[in-house]
């Protein structure tokens, strides 16, 4: 049995050390026989989401394509949900099933086993942007409340300041060589309220005004976003350089698609916490085999019995229910404010079971657009050889689909969660995470570098300096020569 201390956060000691007491115990009166013991992993978490898709201990089975079981076994323990009365016994109850010839199902499960990417969590995540006005009304708070600090890293105004200080200098250098368009398109992919968007124009028009360059009537500014409820209220936002801006509804996963008439026109792109929120895969390393992670949502069967009872559903019948309201919206449960009510019950309850399956090789890895199968081989030679990472799939596909938009002197700056290197992944748990009703992940910068390189970009990430303890980011572009 391997053990895995997966946090480094100073005060914890005590919690890790009482909760690997208990998983020793609990080994000990397992019964469980020396060839599984030899393939157990235990991994203890300190999962910095308050809200997440685990349960505070569980299990993952390793298995081959065809779904039969191999010996590789991991127990998974979050340090911050455990409770130390619980523990021991959930801990033996996990062994047990292990242990087990086939797996307790009374679980509610609302979808199959596919790839981290394809999971129903996607679909909930997306219904949140899109209903986003229902959320706030029922939660009674804007989304920006549920960020660990209480507002995003992307409305900072030193931090506005400082990109349009950059900008400007851009615009100056080109005006010099006579190279300055007589449009100059920026753009915001994933708009949030409109508060930066706001921001970054009174800052650009006040600093064009002061140093009488007249830039700004020449600025074209794009509010990209899929949902158009959110762009709504961004237009509301920016208020008086409605004149300057331009609406635009499209996929963050392939702005090219709906921006194509663009392409090598815009010199400033900016995006703030969307990464994070698109689909990812994960991979794992153990023993120098490679394994997809696979998972499949559930809710427990005391949560499904709570659900179905409050909202009047035979709970045979919630699997179909929730996939109406991902189709259709919270409106088809009796009426929109009932129907958000089931929607934050089901979000909340839903947990995900995952599993190991088993790769022949790299050739079987799900390798992201913009990537080939040496990208992935680079990578996993950087990482420890026992590993857990994101191939950010999601946000590797919007990269690459974003990049062609850029002037050939224009710059993508994004604002994000990232993991730099591969060594980083031992350093604690990388998501997913629930914010209110979204997902959140850590977004594998490594990767978007190996990206980059291949469309002929440079990536640098620096620190966001703006906000003492911010865990927030700062990558952007340079073309190389």
């Amino acid at each position: 049995m391997i053990v895995h201390v997966n946090q480094f956060e100073r005060g914890r000691a005590a919690p890790s050390g009482e909760a690997l007491a208990c998983v020793l115990d609990a080994v000990e009166e397992s019964g469980l026989d020396s060839r599984t013991l030899a393939s157990l992993r235990v991994h203890l978490d300190w999962i910095q989401y308050r809200a997440n898709f685990r349960d505070p201990v569980t299990v993952r089975r390793a298995t081959e394509r065809d779904g039969q079981l191999l010996a590789l076994a991991e127990l998974a323990v979050d340090l911050r949900q455990a409770a130390a009365h619980a523990i021991r016994d959930d801990v033996s109850a996990a062994l047990a099933a292990i242990g087990a010839e086939a797996a307790d199902d009374r679980r509610v499960f609302l979808d199959d086993w596919a790839p981290l990417r394809d999971s129903i969590i996607w679909r909930f995540n997306r219904l949140f942007w899109q209903r986003l006005g229902d959320w706030e009304k029922a939660t009674g708070r804007g989304f920006e409340h549920a960020l660990p600090s209480g507002r995003s890293d992307a409305n900072h105004p030193d931090a506005v300041a400082d990109a349009v200080a950059e900008f400007w200098t851009l615009l100056r250098e080109l005006e010099k060589r006579g190279q300055l368009p007589a449009e100059v398109f920026a753009m915001e992919i994933g708009v949030g309220t409109g508060g930066r968007a706001a921001l970054w124009l009174d800052r650009f028009q006040a600093l064009d005004e002061e140093r009488g360059t007249g830039y700004y009537p020449r600025v074209r500014f794009l509010l990209c976003d899929y949902s158009l409820p959110t762009l709504d209220r961004a237009l509301e936002t920016v208020g008086r350089h409605r004149d300057a801006v331009s609406m635009i509804a499209m996929d963050a996963l392939n702005p090219l698609k709906a921006l194509a008439f663009l392409r090598y026109k815009i010199l400033y792109i900016h995006l703030t916490n969307v990464y994070d929120n698109l689909p990812t895969d994960e991979l794992v390393r153990r023993d120098g085999r490679l394994y997809l992670v696979e998972a499949r949502a559930y809710v427990s069967p005391a949560n499904a019995a709570g659900i179905a009872r409050e909202f009047g559903i035979a709970p045979d019948a919630l699997r179909a229910t929730v996939d109406r309201v991902l189709e259709v919206g919270p409106d088809v449960v009796e009426d929109r404010a009932r129907g958000t009510t089931f929607w934050r019950a089901v979000w909340d309850a839903l947990r995900l079971e995952e599993r190991l399956v088993a790769l022949a090789d790299v050739a079987e890895a799900p390798v992201p657009p913009g990537l080939h199968q040496g990208h992935l081989e680079a990578l996993l030679d950087a990482a420890p050889d026992d590993v857990r990472f994101q191939l950010s799939r999601g946000a590797a596909e919007s990269f690459v689909n974003t990049l062609p938009l850029l002037h050939p002197r224009g710059y993508l700056q994004v604002q994000d969660i990232f993991v730099t290197s591969m060594d980083e992944y031992r350093q604690g748990f990388r998501g997913p995470g629930k914010l209110d009703g979204s997902v959140v992940n850590w977004v594998n910068g490594a990767l978007l570098a190996a990206v980059a390189a291949r469309a002929g970009y440079d990536v640098h990430v620096a620190p966001f300096h703006y906000r003492p303890g911010s865990r927030t980011s700062i990558l952007y572009t340079t073309q190389r020569d």
